[in-house]
């Protein structure tokens, strides 16, 4: 049986995940992974079974380190800004303005 993660080791694992999807560069890529990593971690904080939580824990590692090269491959071929992004800022310079 396996053991539980502790919860220090399930509260790093989310800051790191929230963090990693705050770095897509695009917005409903960014939206996406933020909210698909709140549900995630809802589900496991509801989760009783050690040995479930176990799995989900061990599932949400390796999601981690695909949504990490993910972000990286997002940032380097990221395309132009949505107009919602852009609502509220003033003065934001976009791609061709000089």
């Amino acid at each position: 049986m396996a053991a539980a993660p502790t919860r220090e080791a399930l509260t790093s694992l989310y800051t790191n995940m929230l963090r990693t999807s705050q770095s897509f560069s695009s917005y409903n890529f960014r939206h996406y992974f933020v909210r698909k990593t709140k549900d995630t971690f809802k589900a496991m904080e509801a989760e009783k079974d050690t040995s479930k939580l176990s799995t989900m824990y061990n599932d949400a590692v390796r999601e981690h380190a695909v949504l990490k090269r993910s972000a990286i491959v997002n940032q380097l071929y990221g395309g132009w800004r949505l107009a919602v992004e852009n609502e509220g800022q003033e003065g934001i310079r976009e791609r061709g303005d000089i």
